[in-house]
């Protein structure tokens, strides 16, 4: 399938109409392209569109249709695809400051950029089975399904380097699964800019999270061994459970 010039970049426009002859045949298709590949594109290139461009429809419809649930505030909106296990962050600009509680036919489109995406691998284990007692999952988590995409594909940042300002050997992309640990984030992305929680008794404490700021990537990890006074030694193992993907800085 062909469709006509789109780009996934901040406002980009364009139509996802499949292009056929007046016999019904695909055309040449010297002027025109696949669509988005969303299963090798990185989600990064979705930074900065506004919440009606056409690349972000065609990369919701590539998971699923469905509408939102919009959380709206002054100085942030929020897209939640909770069967899709993805959250949207659109702020607003140009001295816009949305109502609390808009609709989302309310809201200023060209006046909101997505600044970020959240994606949760959030499995919903039955409660009779001994290995959930004594989680943490935070409620609002335990809302979203895992993220319907995966694989997931991210950009890294190029001639990334160590806190010695040596370069770093890295691939451009990396690929995570459902099952991906933290070892497997750090032996590609290297060690992390920043990185918390995990500290007091596991039945309260906060999951292990580590940040690639250069790479706009951080990532919390759930399950026991995210969490705890030996968090970071065990942590290594833990899988991840929600990854955030901002603006590199």
């Amino acid at each position: 399938m062909y469709c006509k010039d789109l780009e996934a970049t901040p406002g980009g426009s364009g139509e996802s109409n499949v292009i056929t002859g007046s016999d019904g045949k695909l055309p040449n298709t010297a002027h025109t392209k696949p669509c988005l590949n969303f299963t090798t594109m990185s989600v990064h290139n979705l930074l900065g569109v506004h919440p009606s461009s056409d690349a972000l429809a065609q990369y919701i419809a590539s998971l699923k249709t469905m509408e939102p649930e919009v959380k709206s505030y002054s100085d942030a909106v929020y897209f939640n695809y909770y069967a899709l296990g993805l959250s949207l962050l659109f702020v607003p600009k140009n001295g816009y400051k949305p109502a609390t509680g808009l609709t989302r036919s309310a809201l200023r489109d060209a006046d909101l950029v997505l600044e970020g995406l959240d994606f949760y691998n959030v499995p919903k284990p039955a409660p009779s089975d001994p290995k959930t007692k004594g989680t943490s999952a935070r409620k609002a988590e335990l809302a979203f399904s895992t993220f319907l995409g995966i694989p997931l594909t991210l950009a890294l940042a190029e001639n990334a380097t160590d806190k010695d300002g040596k370069t770093l050997s890295r691939p451009p992309h990396f690929t995570v699964e459902a099952v991906t640990t933290g070892k497997e984030f750090v032996a590609c992305l290297g060690e992390p800019a920043r990185k918390g929680g995990g500290a007091g008794p596991s039945s309260g404490s906060i999951g292990i999270w580590c940040e690639w700021t250069g790479d706009g990537i951080m990532v919390e990890f759930g399950g026991d061994e995210a969490k705890g006074p030996q968090a970071w030694e065990r942590g290594k193992d833990a899988v991840w459970r929600v990854i955030s993907v901002f603006p590199r800085k």
